[in-house]
């Protein structure tokens, strides 16, 4: 049946079944992507009664003058830098460390897996507490080196540093999962192999565990800026409701937020995310085009 010719009666059957999703999928993604890809356009516009009364590239000028945009790319490319590389060593490093543990291995793994799946109120909220100046356990460790207590959260020169290091633990658990499925399936006859060669332990993680996982890799690093490129939950709830000292944590997300919710500029804010979609699709396409000469299938 599997090699069957598809049939007009066949391929029927087959869109009844995805039907649904597809009605939910064009409802819920598609139609507001095209919307808001129109909207951008739109300089003047009652959002109320859903009028138009001018279109034009004006919104796009204002983005490109507009000296928040700029900061707010430069703090997202920062975050996104600062987050998806550690993100993905210390994973990596961490999973190759859970497959070496027999003993409560499963504990381990539910433990690290935890904060992913934990609401990042919650979590902003325990590093609230984390980071106070005053009481945190951040500054009580740092002080047991002779390091003066930092305002973690109210200085703008440690804000974003406090938000990465949060992101950096809470995008931890899932990484470490996928990258254990992919140690798990790697052959173990490839080290039995290598270990008759003479191949040290270095050898063996270089030349075997690091190509074999490259697809592993190359999903989790895809997966983590697309996410971290759309960072505003956390930088919300961290600092309540502000993007951080003198807008040091100022993202895209949260600058598309502003312009919304805030200050009711909605081709601005439309366009804002426009310009986010685009700058996700270059990377993405750059990352598949760097996959195709150095992922091994």
């Amino acid at each position: 049946m599997i090699n069957e010719k598809p049939t007009f009666k066949s391929t029927l059957k087959a869109f009844l079944y995805l039907l649904p999703m597809l009605v939910i999928t064009i409802t819920f993604n598609i139609y507001p992507i095209i919307n808001s890809f129109l909207m951008s356009f739109y300089t003047k516009y009652d959002f109320f009664t859903n009028k138009v009364y001018q279109m034009g590239f004006g919104n796009f000028v204002y983005l490109w003058h507009d000296p928040n945009f700029h900061l707010a790319v430069r703090n997202t490319l920062i975050f996104v830098l600062g987050v998806v590389p550690a993100t993905v060593v210390i994973s990596l490093v961490i999973a190759l460390l859970l497959n070496k543990i027999k003993f409560l291995s499963s504990l381990f793994r539910t433990i690290y897996f935890l904060p992913f799946v934990t609401s990042t109120v919650a979590i902003a909220m325990v590093w609230n507490w984390i980071y106070n100046s005053n009481y945190g356990l951040l500054n009580y460790f740092l002080g047991l080196f002779g390091i003066h207590p930092i305002n973690w959260l109210t200085n703008p020169h440690y804000a974003m540093i406090a938000l990465i290091i949060m992101s950096i633990w809470k995008g931890l658990g899932f990484n470490i999962i996928l990258f254990l499925v992919g140690i798990n399936n790697i052959d173990k006859t490839y080290y039995e192999a290598a270990a008759i060669d003479g191949a040290n332990a270095w050898q063996q993680f270089r030349y075997i565990t690091l190509p074999l996982l490259s697809p592993i890799t190359f999903l989790v690093t895809v997966n983590g800026i697309i996410e971290n490129f759309k960072v505003f939950d956390g930088i919300y709830a961290l600092f309540q409701g502000t993007p951080g000292p003198s807008n040091s944590c100022l993202t895209l997300v949260y600058y598309l937020y502003n312009k919304f919710y805030t200050e009711w500029q909605y081709g601005v804010a439309a366009a804002s995310g426009v310009v986010l979609f685009f700058l996700i699709l270059l990377v993405t396409i750059l990352q598949f085009w760097y996959s195709r000469k150095h992922v091994h299938y």
